[in-house]
């Protein structure tokens, strides 16, 4: 018998266990009985128990946002687990699985094919004496593994309401502020030059924070803001195109520059080139007494990228 047929029936009783009743000791059997490897079966148990604590252990890091490293540590924790599962598995293989080389000729037909795995299989655990604790121990290894491997499915968002991604900071009054906190006045912005600006007292790594502040026109009639996340596949909008080349670039554009996505700041957002399919969100602005820029509401759409049934939701605050 292969290593590999002994590896995959070490599996099989790991996995399913004894099957049947116990066999005749009159009977003939397949395989000769070997004695039991008590120490073989506790480093199995043991091995079992460490990578339940490693797939668990991933859980926990994975859980913690703050943690330092924890690219790291998850790394560590799951390619721990599945290097304890191999060497388990090559325990039970070459220690508890009883294992013959035997030599016959190649029938042509396999009619007992199907009781002589059977057989394989009840005889080759015959050195477990718990068997069932090691059942449970690998099942619950497996299985936590198995929700861990699942777990960074939870980063791809809500599963099923998706109100959360709606919700911006900006809300009628709130101010502009740029990076520093420093108020920003519509005389302070100029044409043909690109300004990023946020909401004042919001959290800026929020996906509705950031927004890009240009000049269309005079006055303060002539500023528009618009979100700086790109509708395509959220990457920033980084980039204020001037029409060096009239033939080619008639309009100033912002522009995405992952994918080249360019949006028209003089007609509310609307794509003129790019993969990108719908409007940068406009942030209608209006100039408080002392002539500082503030919101006159929310976004004109849902900030971020494209996802089923995006078109039909509006930003809320």
């Amino acid at each position: 018998m292969s290593r590999l047929k002994a590896f995959l029936i070490a599996a099989v009783v790991l996995l399913l266990g004894r099957r049947g009743s116990q066999p005749d000791e009159d009977a003939q059997r397949t395989l000769q009985p070997k004695a039991p490897e008590r120490r073989a079966e506790n480093l199995v148990l043991l091995l079992l128990g460490a990578i339940t604590a490693c797939a668990v252990a991933f859980i926990v890091f994975f859980a913690i946002d703050r943690l330092g490293h924890q690219t790291q540590w998850l790394g560590l924790a799951l390619g721990a687990a599945f290097a304890l599962l191999a060497l388990a598995c090559i325990v039970i293989a070459r220690r508890l699985v009883v294992t013959e080389e035997l030599e016959e000729p190649y029938p042509r037909d396999h009619p007992d094919e199907v009781e002589t795995i059977d057989e394989l299989v009840e005889e080759s655990g015959s050195r477990f004496t718990r068997k069932r604790l090691v059942t449970l121990a690998g099942a619950g290894a497996l299985g936590t593994l198995g929700l861990a491997a699942l777990t960074p499915a939870l980063s791809l968002g809500p599963a099923f309401d998706t109100s959360a991604l709606t919700k911006t900071p900006w809300r009628r009054g709130r101010r502009l502020v740029d990076e520093s906190g420093r108020p920003i006045a519509a005389t302070d912005i100029e044409a043909e030059t690109f300004y990023t600006a946020y909401p004042e007292g919001a959290d800026r790594e929020l996906i509705g924070s950031p927004i890009v502040v240009v000049r269309i026109g005079p006055g303060a009639a002539g500023v528009v803001a618009y979100s700086k996340i790109c509708t395509h596949a959220g990457c920033a909008v980084a980039l204020y195109r001037k029409p060096t080349f009239p033939d080619t670039e008639p309009r100033p554009a912002l522009v995405c520059p992952c994918h080249y996505s360019s949006f028209d700041p003089a007609r509310n957002g609307k794509v003129i080139f790019g993969p990108a399919g719908r409007p940068l969100p406009e942030l209608p602005l209006e100039t408080d007494g002392e002539g500082n820029l503030r919101a006159a509401g929310n976004f004109s759409g849902p900030v971020g990228p494209s996802w089923s049934g995006v078109r039909r939701n509006e930003a809320r605050s």
